[in-house]
């Protein structure tokens, strides 16, 4: 089967397909809150829902590059787990003083207030992006290349699982009418996200080791994204009796506290009033600049910080995720120079050059705009170039034809804060049917898909990682006329994958 196995479905095929699917996601929470001015004010009591954003059908995807990709994920979660312990390098590359954070703001503000703290407990959900890459020489077969790696705020792990049960339901019950080449069940990879994710932070939880103690979720003023919160809060209880409560930085500010003594976090209920101790801070918000709109914000994510809940992550693990540290690691050597403690960071045994090697298939070329002959190599290639701020969230980054003029504005101190990197050139012809959050008709469109892989990872002090695992996938797929593929900004749809030799 190739990559572009859309099947010829009639009008009425996808209306019924539709109709279908939008049943199947509303009923089993894949869902959203509607944007605001449509009649539902999303900061009071929900009275409404809409179906999520995600196409109808699967998107192929090469069988040996998915297991490739699993297969890395265990590699990566002890790399960057290694990093996030590594305050020379973090200092060097991430710093105030000499690094990134001389000339970026946010990170800068984020690094001085974890320097003046130094302390460890730390529990991550990370995830690694792929496109598939096909090079323009004839003779290059389709690769694995990463898109970047995040250690915060990894969302649609809960709906992802939805969206792979609903592409198996629609094939179930329709065969897609046949249309569509065999297809085994096998080629329909299960998804156990949901249940991987909160695993990895009931084993942070049992590590706190205190009863009745919660996980607090930070989230963002206004999330519409909650039903995929919601699904791993109801998870987390259903499935290991643990108990989560969701506040926003401004509704943790009026009711948090650190005792000074023990570092015990603690938090009033937001409905019976009673303070609960805090075991894990799980954020969902404070990736991006807009949730510290002021001075507050930032005291409360440094009070959190310092107390002795475990963080996912802490800013130590945030500031390894940056595109900067992304760059520095693809540098020769540097990986080997890393990982050469990897067996008192690794509980599965040592890298061997092999796995360092598997590592390296997946980068595409990275340098710096600040080092000797950086901006000369972006002026004479920009065309086949993005340039990438330390910034999560989507609608970032600067692409071909853009840079010649960003570069001549962007002023030569801001120049450190930004990295350059060869465009990823995913196959061609690969065509979905996207519906959009709240939508009724399936729009086709030649499509771009990014694979998700998850990981989580508990590490901290002098015992390095103390258990990490592969925790799941997700995919998310965009009109390949779009450069940016966040989903919450409205540029991806879920997806899920078939898997094709």
């Amino acid at each position: 089967m190739s990559l572009d196995w859309l099947p010829p479905l009639a009008k009425g095929q996808i209306e019924a397909l539709s109709l279908e699917a939008n049943t199947f996601a509303l009923s089993k929470g894949l869902s959203y809150l509607p944007k605001p001015g449509t009649g539902t004010d999303i900061s009071s009591i929900p009275v409404s829902a809409i179906h999520a954003p995600y196409t109808l059908l699967p998107t192929p995807f090469p069988r040996q590059l998915f297991r490739f990709a699993q297969r890395l994920q265990p590699l990566y979660n002890v790399l960057y787990s290694r990093i996030a312990s590594d305050f020379d390098l973090l200092d060097r590359i991430m710093g105030a003083e000499v690094g990134v954070g001389r000339v970026d703001h946010f990170t800068g503000t984020l690094w001085q207030g974890w320097k003046d703290l130094r302390d460890l407990g730390e529990d991550g959900i990370l995830q690694a992006n792929y496109l598939l890459h096909e090079p323009s020489a004839s003779n290059d077969t389709i690769s694995l290349k990463q898109v970047e790696f995040n250690t915060i705020a990894s969302s649609f792990g809960s709906l992802s699982s939805l969206v792979s049960s609903l592409h198996r339901h629609l094939y179930n019950t329709t065969r897609y009418y046949d249309l569509p080449p065999l297809i085994d069940p096998s080629d329909f990879p299960p998804n156990d996200t949901l249940l991987d994710l909160a695993t990895g932070l009931a084993e942070a939880h049992r590590a706190y080791n205190v009863t009745d103690s919660y996980i607090l979720m930070v989230v963002q003023n206004g999330e519409r994204n909650i039903f995929d919160q919601r699904h791993l809060e109801y998870t987390l209880y259903d499935k290991h009796q643990i108990r989560l409560v969701r506040l926003t930085f401004e509704e943790i500010a009026q009711s948090y506290k650190v005792d000074s003594t023990t570092r015990i976090l603690t938090v009033t209920h937001p409905i019976s009033s009673l303070p609960l101790e805090i075991s894990i801070v799980y954020y969902r918000a404070g990736y991006t600049p807009s949730d510290y709109p002021t001075s507050n914000q930032y005291s409360v994510r440094f009070d959190l910080e310092r107390s002795r809940a475990i963080k996912c992550p802490s800013i130590a693990l945030q500031l390894a995720g940056g595109k900067k540290v992304q760059e520095y690691i693809t540098q020769p050597g540097v990986l080997e120079s890393l990982m050469s403690d990897v067996a008192r960071w690794s509980p599965h045994g040592v890298f061997t050059q092999d796995d360092l090697e598997d590592l390296r298939r997946t980068w595409m070329g990275m340098w710096a705009l600040d080092v000797d002959g950086g901006i000369q190599r972006v002026t004479d290639g920009y065309d086949d170039l993005v340039l990438k701020p330390q910034r999560e969230g989507g609608g970032n980054n600067i692409y071909r034809g853009t840079i010649p003029e960003f570069i001549k504005k962007l002023p030569t101190a801001e120049r450190e804060a930004w990295i350059a990197m060869e465009l990823i050139h995913p196959p061609g012809g690969v065509q979905n049917l996207l519906l959009r959050a709240g939508e009724s008709v399936a729009v086709r469109k030649e499509v771009v898909s990014e694979l998700g892989i998850f990981g989580w990872s508990l590490f901290g002090g002098d015992a390095g990682v103390l258990k990490h695992e592969e925790a799941g996938w997700l995919v998310r797929t965009k009109g390949k006329e779009s450069d940016e593929g966040g989903v919450a900004v409205g540029f991806s749809v879920l997806d899920s994958i078939l898997l094709v030799d």
